[in-house]
C-alpha cells in the first residue's frame, strides 16, 4: 500500500478562499486494504510515514489532525479493513520549493520555540495558486535562512493559523515540530485567544451579541462563504462581538472567534446584515447604508481609497507558551488605515450631530 499524497483543493488554496481560522489540508490518505487485521492507528501510520515516530503521531491525534473517514480520532482507535486513514494540517501542500525573499516582517516577539508576526493587509499568507512568491512564507524563508534547525518546506512547523491576503493582524509561527503539535492543539481545542477589530455597515442595535450559525461553502459560489441556520450544510461556528463605536452608518465592533471557519466573522457579520466595509467578496464594497446625495457618495468613495480592503484587522492573540506553559497575550495596534477610515466616520458623525 502506498500514500497518496494529494493536491489541494484549488478554491480552498485561492487566497481569496482563505480564512480567518482552522481549515485543514489533507496531505496523507491511506485506505486499509480488505485483510487489515485491526491496529492502533498510530501504529498503522508508522508504518506508512517517513521521518514519524509513534509519539508525533499520538501528538497529532490529539490536535484533531487524524481523521479516519472524514472524523478525528484519538491515537488508539484501531483501523478496520477499508478504513480511510488521512493526515490533515494546517496548510496546503507546497507545490514547489520555498524560496527565501527578503521581504520586510514586523516581527512582535521571538525566542526559541515560536515566533508572533504582524501581517499587514496585503501579504497572502502561503504560496500555492497563482502566488508562489511574495508572501509571508517566503519572508520566513529568509527570515529563518541561517537557523539549520527551521525548514520552511518542513509541515511539521511553521504557521500555525492563517488569515486572509486584505486581513491584517497577528499571527503565531512555531519553528519546531513540537511546538506547533502543541500549539495546533491549543487551536483545534479551542482555547486560544483571538480578537478581531471590524468596521461594519449599519449601526448595531445591541452592544453585545452572539452569532451562531454554521458556516460553509456556498452551494451556488465556491469561492464564497455562507450561513446555513439549519446547520444541514457546514460546520459549527460560533462569534462573539461587542459594539465599540456606532458612527453614523457604520459600526466599530471587536469580534472574538469561538471557532476558526472560513471567513467567519466576514460571513457572520453579512448574515446579521452588517457587512464587512469595503468587503467586495460579500458585498460591502457598495452604499449599503446613508442616503443618495453626491457628496455622500463622494465621502463613501473617499473612505474606499483610505481603505480599499475589507476592514478587518486580527488584533489580539493569546496562547499559553508551548515551552514555558505560561500564558502569553500580544496585542497590536490598529493599522493606518483602518484608523483613518475610523477618524473619517467620527467626522462624518460629527457634523451630523451639529446641523
Amino acid at each position: 500500500m502506498s500514500a497518496e499524497e494529494l493536491d489541494d483543493d484549488p478554491e480552498l488554496c485561492d487566497e481569496a478562499a482563505t480564512d480567518d481560522g482552522s481549515e485543514m489540508y489533507e496531505h496523507f490518505r491511506f485506505v486499509a486494504d480488505k485483510g487489515q487485521q485491526l491496529l492502533r492507528v498510530d501504529k498503522f501510520l508508522v508504518a506508512r510515514l517517513e521521518k514519524s515516530s509513534r509519539n508525533r503521531v499520538q501528538q497529532a491525534a490529539d490536535a484533531g489532525c487524524i481523521l479516519v473517514n472524514g472524523r478525528p480520532v484519538k491515537s488508539n482507535y484501531r483501523v478496520k479493513p477499508l478504513d480511510v486513514v488521512s493526515v490533515v494540517m494546517d496548510r496546503p501542500r507546497y507545490e514547489f520549493e520555498v524560496l527565501a525573499e527578503d521581504i520586510p516582517l514586523d516581527i512582535v516577539y521571538e525566542d526559541a520555540a515560536v515566533l508572533v508576526v504582524n501581517k499587514p493587509a496585503g501579504l497572502v499568507v502561503h504560496p500555492g495558486h497563482g502566488n508562489y512568491s511574495g508572501t509571508l512564507v517566503n519572508a520566513l524563508a529568509w527570515h529563518f535562512k541561517d537557523n539549520p534547525d527551521y525548514d520552511v518546506n518542513d509541515p511539521r512547523m511553521g504557521l500555525v493559523h492563517r488569515i486572509d491576503k486584505d486581513t491584517s493582524g497577528l499571527l503565531v509561527v512555531a519553528k519546531t515540530p513540537d511546538a506547533k503539535t502543541n500549539l495546533g492543539r491549543q487551536f483545534f481545542e479551542k482555547t486560544t485567544r483571538r480578537e478581531y477589530v471590524a468596521v461594519v455597515w449599519g449601526t448595531m442595535k445591541e452592544m453585545d451579541g452572539t452569532i451562531t450559525g454554521h458556516v460553509g461553502r456556498s452551494l451556488r459560489d465556491r469561492l464564497q462563504m455562507c450561513v446555513f441556520p439549519d446547520g444541514e450544510h457546514g460546520k459549527h461556528a460560533v462569534t462573539h462581538y461587542h459594539t465599540l463605536e456606532n458612527l453614523a452608518h457604520v459600526a466599530v465592533v471587536r469580534c472574538q472567534l469561538e471557532t476558526g471557519r472560513t471567513h467567519q466573522i466576514r460571513v457572520h457579520m453579512k448574515h446579521i446584515g452588517h457587512p464587512l466595509f469595503n468587503d467586495a467578496r460579500y458585498g460591502g464594497d457598495k452604499v449599503l447604508r446613508g442616503n443618495t446625495s453626491s457628496h455622500y457618495a463622494q465621502f463613501i468613495h473617499h473612505c474606499f481609497e483610505v481603505c480599499p480592503r475589507q476592514a478587518l484587522h486580527a488584533k489580539t492573540l493569546g496562547f499559553v507558551h508551548p515551552v514555558t506553559n505560561q500564558q502569553m497575550d500580544f496585542d497590536s495596534e490598529i493599522p493606518a488605515d483602518m484608523t483613518e477610515l475610523i477618524q473619517r466616520w467620527r467626522n462624518y458623525a460629527e457634523s451630523l450631530a451639529t446641523k
